[in-house]
């Protein structure tokens, strides 16, 4: 798989990478032996990048990549996790937590966790509003001289907030949603900034939460505990609308002879970002690995622009009270 830089700091990762939540939390059933075959599957085709965090189970994910990588080389991998979501021990919740003591002590667990002695990349998951960035990243960067940690990065943070926390410590990668249905870092000034600071983009969700793989047709094909059940973009008239979109993509993916889970992958490549598409299954695994070589044209990109620009899709990206976690 081809290699590509994530920011300036020295770390390459291929460029699609595996998100691993689904794994283990909010999107249905879960099979581990299936799971694990995937992970496997994933390391075998080139994947470098396994994405994961406390709060994915809470805990379980971590777990899961640990028995996945038990036997194999650790160098093949770059681990990325995550911190700043306060869990105890037993796995209770209690809300974000950015402060230096907590992120010491969840950095400690999730290696335990992990099966390893060092954290690749170490996101904080969420800013916490009332901690300062520079608190946060500055206990993250004691990781990094401890040794703990090689690289820190932010997910879903807002282009100021990035840049006080590069001023800290030179971050490595800003996580953050971005597909044809959520663009939103290219008007808010997140894209502007990660290109300034030289921060890599990682791209989770590339595929809309499964939308824009056309597989969906009704909201009627999700669990009862799948979290897309509260998503607005999955409900009534949105989920018309942006279904209606997702229709015209696959009509660009088959005169393309790709999926449209393929063409929405290789745009995001196309647009620089290492992509972390989330699957528990070998078979869209696969399919997904393939858009690594679907070549995006000029014209491909002009076609892509007339059904899905800028501000297309209807709907939130998440419920309100998960809006509300958002920096910015």
């Amino acid at each position: 798989m081809e290699q590509r830089a994530l920011g300036t700091q020295g770390l390459e990762v291929g460029v699609e990478g595996l998100g691993c939540m689904g794994m283990t939390a909010f999107y249905g059933a879960t099979d581990e032996a299936e799971s694990l075959a995937t992970i496997h599957r994933a390391l075998d085709l080139g994947v470098t990048l396994l994405d994961t965090a406390e709060s994915y189970g809470p805990f379980r994910n971590e777990q899961l990549i640990a028995k996945a990588l038990k036997g194999r080389d650790r160098d093949e991998v770059v681990i990325a996790t995550k911190t700043g979501v306060e869990f105890d021990d037993d796995g209770t919740l209690h809300g974000l937590n950015g402060g230096r003591d907590y992120i010491h002590r969840a950095a400690d667990r999730s290696l335990r966790h992990l099966g390893t002695d060092h954290i690749d990349l170490y996101y904080l998951h969420r800013v916490d509003p009332a901690v300062p960035i520079e608190e946060s990243i500055g206990a993250m960067a004691e990781l990094v001289t401890a040794g703990k940690v090689r690289y820190l990065g932010v997910s879903e943070a807002a282009a100021a907030t990035i840049r006080r926390a590069h001023a800290v410590h030179p971050l490595t990668a800003v996580q953050t949603e971005y597909s044809l249905f959520e663009r939103g870092i290219e008007d808010n000034g997140v894209r502007d900034a990660l290109d300034e600071l030289g921060i890599g983009l990682v791209a989770y969700s590339p595929l809309g939460r499964g939308f824009l793989s056309g597989a969906i047709t009704s909201p009627d094909d999700f669990a009862a505990d799948d979290f897309r059940r509260t998503d607005p973009r999955f409900q009534g008239e949105n989920f018309a609308r942006n279904l209606a979109v997702v229709d015209e993509v696959r009509r660009l993916a088959e005169a393309k002879a790709v999926t449209p889970s393929q063409l929405a992958l290789a745009w995001v490549l196309h647009r620089g970002a290492v992509a972390i598409p989330g699957t528990k299954r070998r078979s869209y695994l696969e399919e997904n690995l393939a858009a690594a070589g679907v070549e995006i044209t000029r014209e491909d990109v002009a076609a892509i622009e007339s059904v899905a620009p800028r501000g297309v899709v209807s709907g939130d990206r998440y419920a309100p009270e998960l809006m509300g976690s958002l920096d910015g």
